[in-house]
């Protein structure tokens, strides 16, 4: 690492896919200094064997690249502290931004721990530090003290544009209010610390161009780099028998299942489709109370959450995968779905407009509108016959997105950036 006058401090509390991406890439091309993170589990450690234990299934999900371990510095009670509470249902203690052991809390503590750790990471030649929105501000703020480069990894759109969608729905769909969540609840403190994050940033990193164009006009002078996630090998090729046709069209939403992700549009959608041979899968955790979904949609399958192998089994036994919602940054359960050969009815707000080539690989639908998916789902219905081949098409065309791509591209243009 001393040689290498690129060095950069990447942190994230809980770590995902593209987390593990950037930070082996960065490692691989020693510009890492320190990955900072809450709980880390490589295969051998202690998290690694704790999450072989039914109620820390979860702890797997956080399992990185061996390479990181000598780079790595965890923090981890306090998200232990919030999986804990969770399994027993102590929802005061996890409560949204209040609970001493909410998500915000996790995500103060790395934010905090690295913010500590600038000024001896400067003396050792870093020169820039890469966070996440809602973690990065005390990082942010020490780093400009000490001339750093502020890199803001920005994974879902902009809170004003977000809020402002989600306001709007609450008055569109005021039955779907109560499943909104998220922006809508944050108060004003958390969304001033997501501005001033973004007022601190010299880089900002999105998934898609919905991402980077929800960005504030006064942010114009933010260097931006756009780079889509990468999608999922697909070890397991889709079958499907001709026998398929003579059921019912099998269409799949996967998500939170709130109006965020455009759930009731579908529910609506489907509603127009009374008396088509359609099943409705909805693979995702409740916002509201069972009855609720019910009462707005009399028959479709609840599906509740499960490994990934088992995901993708469901995957392979449906035909169309729709997701048409209002606020994303870059759903990766599209190009999973794409993957396992199931043509896409979406949004351009899914943040995954360049998946679709119109007719080939799925639909692009307005957000808002169940008269234009149940449109295109009726085409899915009056056209079963290409189906098929769509979905081949569909997995063809998520193959270009690795994520190694998504890395590179991140990479090569930080190092435009700091040389």
């Amino acid at each position: 690492m001393k040689g290498n006058k690129m060095k950069i401090i990447l942190s994230h509390p809980t770590g995902n896919a593209n987390v593990r991406a950037i930070s082996s890439k960065f490692a691989s091309q020693k510009m890492l200094y320190r990955f900072y993170t809450s709980i880390a589990s490589y295969p051998g450690n202690f998290w690694y064997w704790l999450g072989g234990f039914t109620p820390f299934s979860e702890l797997r999900r956080r399992t990185f690249d061996i390479a990181l371990e000598t780079y790595c510095d965890t923090f981890p009670w306090m998200d232990l502290g919030r999986t804990v509470v969770h399994k027993v249902g102590f929802s005061k203690l996890y409560e949204h931004e209040k609970g001493f052991f909410c998500v915000d809390s996790v995500y103060k503590v790395i934010d905090k721990r690295v913010a500590a750790d600038l000024i001896k990471a400067k003396k050792n030649g870093v020169k820039a530090v890469y966070a996440y929105e809602d973690g990065a501000l005390e990082t942010f703020i020490k780093a400009k003290e000490l001339g750093l480069i502020c890199i803001y990894d920005l994974p879902i759109a902009y809170w004003e544009t977000g809020r402002k969608l989600m306001q709007e729905e609450a008055q569109r769909l005021p039955d779907w209010a109560k499943t909104l969540g998220g922006g809508i609840l944050d108060s004003e403190v958390k969304l001033d610390r997501k501005s001033r994050e973004l007022e601190l940033a010299d880089v900002v990193i999105g998934p898609g161009s919905f991402v980077i164009n929800s960005l504030p006009v006064w942010s114009a002078d933010k260097i931006k780099i756009v780079s889509p996630f990468g999608s999922p090998q697909n070890n397991s090729k889709k079958k499907i028998s001709n026998n398929n046709i003579d059921r019912p069209l099998r269409i799949l939403f996967v998500g939170s299942m709130g109006q965020r992700k455009g759930l009731g549009d579908l529910f609506a959608a489907i509603n127009l489709l009374k008396g088509e041979q359609i099943e409705l899968v909805v693979l995702g955790s409740l916002l509201a109370p069972i009855d609720f979904y019910y009462s707005q949609l009399a028959t479709f399958t609840h599906e509740t959450g499960r490994s990934h192998e088992e995901v993708l089994k469901l995957m392979q036994s449906c035909d169309v995968f729709c997701l048409p919602s209002i606020v994303e940054g870059r759903a990766l359960v599209m190009q999973e779905a794409m993957s396992q050969g199931l043509p896409i009815i979406i949004t351009p707000n899914t943040g995954g407009e360049d998946l679709v080539i119109e007719g080939e690989t799925g639909f692009l639908v307005p957000i808002r509108s169940p008269n234009a998916i149940a449109e295109k789902i009726k085409w899915f219905v009056d056209n079963r016959d290409q189906v098929i081949e769509m979905g081949d098409k569909a997995a063809e065309h998520a193959e270009k997105y690795t994520w190694n791509n998504y890395s590179t591209t991140i990479t090569e243009e930080l190092k435009k950036i700091l040389k």
